[in-house]
């Protein structure tokens, strides 16, 4: 290690020798890159690396520079100017890219030329990009023109999952990784170190490789390596954390972009069975905005309230004398912040508003005798000081939970049927579907309607709250779709305030419809339309898509051979302020107006059109008629005068005996 004699310190580097090349490649590997602080970071190279750089020619070539080629926006769709939704659709070999609107609106994007020999195809969560998947790993393609952005080598892929910001990528196959010799090397491949593992994380923008994991751990048995969860590794909402959980043992947090253990140690928790972390709502965002401007205004102006740290929830089962525990803990300051034991705990579900305005966990709860089973909802009221917890008690099992979007309600699939778990073939199991609201005034969850007798299995809620589907997906002799407005009545939003009057009488049935052999139900980002869609992955028998509006009226049907997914463009979140969003609402009327008034535009248009093509077609064809009438008689005439010139006049006489008298003459 050399030293400045003048300032009597080391002068930034030293030389290390191993026995073995193999130590020195690990050294590298372990070390390369390891943050010592904030601003150190350690560099290790191979000796050899100087003999690389040495021999290089010093001599000074000016670089020659290319033209600059601008690139396309990637997020260009959302300047359409009448602000049309995009889906794609997979039938057999082919993808189609499809804005949605009205006929005279529609314009199809065929983006199949080199997209061949996929697996599936998945939007990036704030719709920048789509990905497909091959036998050689994943592409993602974006902008108008739909051109390659990026590729990621991952043979055989057959998962992948982004994170929430659309940073990062994680692939995943069956098949363990394999570096063949001679294989390409580089921050883009996989290299020895990564032989034997299946899970990969990548960056998007730069396309590097960040680490890989194994699927299972290295201290399971063959015979206890139990199928797979996914996504495998979760992700923090702002992108900086990424954990996974290793069951019954810990949850180890990695920090992006570097993928090192954060605080150099993993969250050691004994019989930790799963994890979430707490989404971001509009409410942190505005924090971090408001402590953003205060920072930038300087130390006199920071007084707004400092954001809320990243959160995560994980539960432990019953062991020995201990109860099961739902546990919320801060990170990355590891700090718990609420615990609640339960007893008699058979399995636990975890559930997040999408606004971390609430957590439910679902607890099925087995008797004392452990011969039935009943369910629990704890909620969590996460806005409030030390996060109180409200308990709904049920008495039928819970198939189906889901929160209304940036809302106070959720929705429930109960079920007391006895073919529940084993229907036979043909038989649907009857379900009761329940809406449950906050009640401010008693800070309790009040049930707003049941709707019993149903043969529902599935919630699908609109992505702007109050619209909600109820569908049966997956049944071979019930295909049916229930379309529900939970605001239906004007004053609806003045019930939820006040004490008085019935809040379920504002629940409505707009309409029903039915699409056999349902799949999959989804939302587009406007709430207004609903896609269903019958997979050929799942069944054979009259494959295809549907839109309805919101009301329940069918918009679009088709009926396709080898139909496999539909899935509509996520639209990323908003720019306009609140302040600006209020400002709109309140200016619906005139904006409205406008669209009014283009709507009429363009139906007048359709139809000048329409008259236009008949006039059209009926003068082309009084054309056609006078031309062919014209030239019919031209015929016509030619013929006559050929006739009399080729005439021949001949004279026939005709002898005709009219009486014939005999006489006879007498010599």
């Amino acid at each position: 290690m050399p030293w400045d004699d003048a300032t009597g310190k080391s002068k930034g580097f030293m030389f290390v020798e191993f026995r073995h090349v193999d130590d020195a490649n690990l050294a590298i590997t372990a070390l390369n890159g390891h943050p010592f602080d904030a601003k150190h970071t350690f560099r290790v190279n191979h000796f050899t690396d100087i003999e690389r750089y040495a021999g290089m020619d010093e001599a000074y070539v000016e670089l020659e520079l290319e033209d600059y080629v601008p690139r396309e926006h990637l997020r260009a769709w959302l300047a359409d100017p009448q602000s049309r939704d995009q889906y794609v659709t997979y039938r057999g070999e082919e993808v189609l890219i499809n804005w949605h609107g009205k006929p005279s609106q529609s314009l199809v994007l065929n983006a199949t030329q080199d997209w061949k020999d996929f697996l599936y195809v998945a939007w990036s969560p704030l719709g920048t990009y789509i990905a497909t998947l091959h036998r050689q790993g994943v592409r993602l393609w974006g902008g108008s023109s739909w051109k390659p952005q990026q590729r990621f080598a991952h043979p055989m892929v057959k998962l992948i999952d982004f994170s929430p910001c659309e940073q990062y990528l994680v692939t995943w196959s069956n098949e363990p990784i394999v570096v063949p010799e001679g294989a390409l090397q580089g921050p883009q491949y996989f290299s020895p170190d990564d032989e034997g593992n299946n899970i990969a994380v990548w960056d998007i923008k730069s396309g590097d490789l960040l680490r890989t994991f194994s699927t299972f751990n290295d201290n399971d048995a063959p015979s206890s390596k139990k199928q797979m969860q996914w996504p495998a590794l979760k992700w923090s909402p702002d992108d900086k954390f990424v954990a996974r959980i290793t069951p019954g043992q810990m949850i180890s947090v990695h920090e992006l972009p570097g993928m090192y253990l954060h605080g150099k140690k993993s969250l050691k928790i004994e019989g930790v069975v799963d994890f979430e972390w707490c989404p971001q709502g509009d409410k942190d965002k505005e924090d971090l905005e408001k402590d953003a401007k205060a920072m930038a205004s300087g130390p006199a102006a920071r007084t707004s309230k400092k954001a809320r740290e990243n959160m995560l929830v994980y539960w432990t089962p019953e062991v020995a004398n201990q109860p099961a525990r739902v546990t919320l803990l801060g990170f990355p300051s590891r700090t718990i912040l609420r615990q609640k034991n339960l007893f008699n705990v058979t399995e636990c579900k975890l559930y997040w508003q999408n606004q971390g305005d609430f957590l439910c966990v679902k607890v099925d709860r087995h008797t004392k005798t452990k011969k039935s089973i009943f369910c629990n909802l704890e909620i969590f009221r996460m806005r409030e000081k030390d996060y109180p917890v409200e308990v709904v008690e049920l008495k039928d099992t819970v198939l189906d939970f889901s929160w209304e979007p940036k809302g106070e309600r959720f929705a429930i699939v109960s079920s007391s049927d006895p073919n529940l778990g084993n229907p036979g073939p043909g038989v649907t199991t009857k379900t009761d579907v329940s809406f449950h609201q906050l009640e401010h005034g008693k800070n309790d969850f009040k049930l707003l309607r049941t709707l019993p007798g149903r043969t529902s299995n599935a919630i699908r809620w609109s992505p702007r709250g109050r619209h909600v589907v109820l569908a049966t997906v997956g049944s071979s002799s019930k295909s049916e779709l229930e379309f529900w407005d939970l605001d239906f009545n004007s004053d609806d939003a003045n019930r939820r305030e006040g004490q008085n009057t019935d809040w379920g009488s504002g629940i409505q049935l707009l309409g029903t419809a039915d699409h056999y052999g349902v799949t999959d139900v989804e939302w587009d980002p406007s709430g207004r339309y609903l896609a269903t869609s019958a997979s050929a992955w799942t069944h054979t028998l009259e494959n295809g898509f549907a839109i309805w509006d919101f009301r329940g009226q069918e918009l679009i049907k088709q009926i396709q051979d080898k139909f496999k997914q539909f899935i509509w463009r996520p639209r990323p979140i908003s720019l306009l302020t609140k302040e600006k969003q209020r400002q709109v609402r309140r200016n619906l009327r005139e904006y409205s107006r406008a669209f009014d008034e283009d709507d009429a535009a363009e139906e007048s248009n359709v139809s000048a059109e329409l008259i236009a093509l008949r006039k059209r077609l009926v003068d082309e064809w009084n054309a056609w008629r006078t031309l062919h009438k014209k030239e019919l008689g031209e015929q016509k005439s030619l013929k006559s005068q050929s006739a009399r010139e080729e005439k021949e006049e001949i004279e026939v006489w005709v002898d005709e005996v009219i009486e014939q008298i005999e006489e006879e003459v007498v010599e």
